[in-house]
């Protein structure tokens, strides 16, 4: 009986169709990943974009896995290309330096997000007024970019994200609503930072949530980064969950049901 459930409830999931997706900043070629849900008979209705910002590694398996887990919950899922067609770092150091670069030209870094949403938007059974940006670790601090420019999104979320800023920015109105994921125990992300942020959050007069999970350092939602929590990046299950679902609750709060 179990298993007959079982293979019911799983026949009933939308269909995936996961696929390469090239777009392009002006003459920058970006290779993406799109997912989305297929279901049985024609949708009705658009449904909700979301760009996902990859980690300082570029666009891998954790992306399009997580675009494909949104493609499950209704949503069409790109997950960008900020580095650009081909670029990918060997190694953390060549990593370091290539998140360096986009940390440093936030525009640069806002104009690739920005031609991600374009990309969503033109796909077909895509709502454009219900589109939200969510990212990982250097792709944390693009979701916060996102809302910092005014891009078109109704919400973003940062998973263990960087939270600083260029010294010279000074903060403006945030119209999007925040949610930012922290490990409370996150070594490359200082108190220092934390509280700049929310007193920017405050001057913005943001609309924000910042939940910080106990015993969870950098990465939490990555399974590649292991387990051991000395080496400041690590999984974290009971982390990874409950930002999950805190993501989820907070996707039907901006597009509603």
């Amino acid at each position: 009986m179990r298993r007959a459930a079982l293979a019911l409830s799983l026949a009933t999931l939308p269909l995936l169709a996961g696929q390469p997706l090239t777009y392009a900043d002006g003459a920058t070629k970006l290779s993406g990943y799109l997912a989305k849900p297929v279901a049985k008979g024609a949708v009705k209705g658009n449904m909700p974009g979301v760009v996902v910002i990859h980690q300082w590694m570029g666009l891998t398996d954790h992306e399009r896995r997580v675009s494909d887990d949104l493609a499950k919950l209704g949503y069409v899922a790109l997950a960008a290309d900020i580095y650009g067609e081909g670029v990918r770092p060997a190694n953390t150091a060549e990593a370091g330096k290539l998140a360096g670069q986009y940390k440093g030209d936030r525009a640069l870094y806002r104009r690739r997000i920005a031609a991600a949403l374009e990309a969503l938007k033109a796909q077909k059974g895509v709502d454009a007024s219900r589109l939200a940006v969510i990212g990982f670790c250097f792709g944390g601090t693009g979701a916060l970019e996102a809302a910092r420019a005014g891009l078109p999104v109704r919400g973003v979320v940062s998973f263990h994200g960087g939270l600083d800023v260029p010294a010279d920015f000074k903060p403006g109105p945030i119209s999007a609503k925040v949610l930012v994921c922290h490990g409370a125990d996150d070594p490359f992300v200082p108190a220092k930072d934390v509280a700049a942020f929310q007193d920017e959050m405050r001057a913005s007069k943001a609309d924000y949530v910042f939940v910080a999970y106990a015993g969870a350092v950098h990465a939490f939602t990555q399974k590649e980064a292991g387990s051991d929590n000395s080496k400041g990046a690590a999984y974290n299950e009971a982390a990874h969950r409950r930002s999950w679902q805190h993501m989820k609750d907070f996707f039907k709060e901006i597009f509603g049901k």
